[in-house]
């Protein structure tokens, strides 16, 4: 946990500690407001519910967005194979930096989810995929496209499967 702590901490960068200074000043904000309102009792209770709220859902949305914003990317898977002597699925695509900066780094996963007739179960299937597999691609310039590689094993599912590429870059 704490390992995980400290890798996001690190892989901050100048927009995130923008958002969150901010999202700090107006939490900071809101309670000093809610503490001179203590007269108003009700206005005061929402003031500092509204601050709480958005501390927790603005630094979380807000980080999303501006990171899906900053680092877009396109992925595409090209072809998969299911490997006949070996229990493993061979996945081949590209992932194409279509932001204005370049990256130094996308994590490339490609998941597989059980394959149902109803639409609403694969939808829960997909919360739980069968296997994942990541690789690391650094150095990708803006407007270019990376040819990738994904060897998922071992993958012994018989039965219908769908495969899902994204890619996380920074």
């Amino acid at each position: 946990m704490s390992l995980n702590i400290s890798e996001f901490i690190n892989n901050l960068i100048i927009y995130d500690y923008i958002l969150f200074s901010t999202l700090f000043v107006l939490f900071i904000l809101f309670i000093i407001l809610g503490i001179i309102l203590r007269d108003k009792t009700v206005l005061a209770i929402i003031l500092i519910l509204l601050a709480f709220s958005e501390l927790i859902v603005g630094s979380t949305y807000g980080y999303g967005k501006m990171h899906e914003y900053l680092f877009k990317n396109e992925t595409l898977i090209k072809s998969q194979k299911k490997l006949t002597f070996t229990q493993a699925v061979v996945v081949y695509g590209s992932v194409k930096n279509i932001s204005k900066r370049d990256f130094q780094q996308c994590k490339v996963t490609a998941r597989i989810f059980k394959k149902s007739k109803n639409k609403y179960k694969d939808y829960i299937l997909k919360l739980k995929p069968i296997k994942k597999m990541s690789i690391i691609q650094s150095d990708i310039p803006k407007d270019q496209e990376r040819e990738v590689k994904l060897i998922i094993e071992p993958f012994t599912y018989k039965g219908d499967y769908n495969i899902t590429m994204e890619a996380d870059c920074r």
